[in-house]
């Protein structure tokens, strides 16, 4: 309530001061805002690329796999997978957007060699290989896709953290502070009429005893 303020020249300049910070505070976060939502539509299309060829490799894969369990059996494949696995390393890199840490998945292409998956070319179905590479693609794709939706999901809360600050302070603390100088003006212009209508009474007294 603004009649809660103490209506003194001090708190008028406070609150004139507080208003020109929290119209600074609106401009620099709608700035933010607009610069995150450039970002976050520059991901999206990535994002929407990097679904569509997850799409296009996971369907060739599952063709692929398909024909070798039709051709191979299903036991061959079923021994293939037990051959030698290894880790996926995958680095997380920091990206700093006006102050907002985001994520960037990066990781090295899954690509093998027969040696590396512990499969004897003289023994294993060129069929059951070509699956393995399909899947292998399909990996990389997976780590694309987390890599551009993790970056969509945090630029997109940082969005909507942005934009209730910047409702905060033009619906709440703006018009807060504005009728707390309204009021703090009112009762100072209040107060100068007063005492210029005592000034006249007390000169026109002087004047009348003068007389």
């Amino acid at each position: 309530m603004p009649e809660l303020v103490s209506p003194t020249r001090m708190n008028l300049l406070q609150r004139k001061n507080q208003l020109r910070v929290a119209q600074q505070g609106v401009d620099l976060l709608k700035r933010k805002r607009d610069a995150l939502v450039s970002e976050f539509f520059q991901v999206v299309r990535q994002a929407l690329e990097a679904r569509e060829r997850l799409n296009t490799v996971s369907e060739k894969a599952y063709v692929i796999l398909s024909l070798a369990k039709a051709v191979d059996g299903r036991q061959a494949l079923e021994a293939a997978a037990l051959t030698e696995r290894r880790s996926v390393m995958v680095d997380i890199e920091i990206r700093n957007i006006w102050g907002i840490k985001v994520p960037e998945v990066r990781s090295q292409r899954v690509r093998r060699s027969f040696l590396e998956r512990g499969l004897s070319p003289t023994a294993t179905s060129v069929r059951t290989l070509e699956s393995q590479e399909a899947f292998e693609e399909v990996l990389n794709a997976i780590l694309e896709v987390a890599s551009t939706e993790l970056r969509l999901r945090k630029i997109g809360e940082e969005i909507k953290k942005t934009t209730r600050r910047v409702n905060a302070l033009e619906q709440v603390v703006i018009p807060r502070i504005r009728a707390e100088i309204r009021y703090i003006n009112d009762v100072l212009e209040q107060r100068a009429r007063e005492d210029v209508f005592r000034l006249k009474r007390i000169k026109k007294k002087l004047e009348a005893r003068q007389a």
